[in-house]
């Protein structure tokens, strides 16, 4: 008897344990398969959202993900595009600023192209939104890679847009280490679905800088 109390706090660990094991592999599968769901909706908007960019040129993932919301317009998926992301330390560009220029280089009207900015994708949304309420834009295409879509959706949805998915079929990041995207994914949802994506970004993002809006 003296190794019962021992025991059950063993299974109660261990039970603790498995949950959050399962609830973390649900995740993940949740994750998975959205990253291959590719709506054919039309939308308000297509929300492209950012990552880096090499001194005013689109990075080879920037470029694919423009590339995609490129595609879209030209199908009329949607009237607007939104742009997001801001800059790191040292950059002259943002990398709103340089996806604003890509699109229009390629046919987008300027005009038809709203801009956001921010460090994580919870800010992309965030400092978007403003513009996207102005021109009573609700639904969204959201364009990214794979294995971000279903968090970029589930942001959006978090702030009160309506998103659909359109992942980037061919993004030159999932030809390195894929995994480890997946996986982190996986940690930054699970987390953020109990904490709240807003508080998670809050703790891991500096806030977001705001250069200036564009749009009419």
């Amino acid at each position: 008897m003296i190794f019962g109390p021992f025991k059950l706090a063993l299974r109660i660990v261990a039970g603790i344990v498995s949950v959050i094991v399962l609830y973390f592999a649900v995740t993940f599968v949740q994750i998975w398969l959205t990253s291959h769901e590719h709506s054919d909706a039309h939308a308000n908007a297509i929300l492209v959202f950012g990552t880096t960019e090499d001194n005013g040129v689109a990075s080879p993932e920037l470029q694919a993900r423009l590339d995609q919301a490129v595609v879209l317009y030209r199908q009329g998926r949607a009237p607007w595009v939104v742009v997001t992301g801001g800059n790191r330390p040292g950059d002259d560009f943002t990398e709103s600023q340089v996806s604003k220029t890509f699109l229009e280089q390629h046919g987008v009207p300027s005009a038809r192209i709203l801009q956001g900015f921010g460090n994580d994708t919870w800010q992309n949304v965030a400092t978007a939104l403003p513009l996207m309420k102005e021109h009573d834009i609700a639904t969204v295409i959201t364009v990214t890679d794979p294995f971000h879509e279903y968090r970029a959706m589930a942001i959006s949805s978090a702030q009160g847009l309506r998103p659909v998915p359109s992942p980037v079929p061919d993004s030159p990041t999932i030809k390195h280490s894929l995994w480890r995207y997946y996986l982190k994914e996986t940690f930054d949802v699970g987390v953020g679905r109990i904490i709240g994506y807003g508080r998670l970004s809050s703790w891991t993002s500096a806030p977001a800088r705001i250069f200036h809006s564009s749009g009419t």
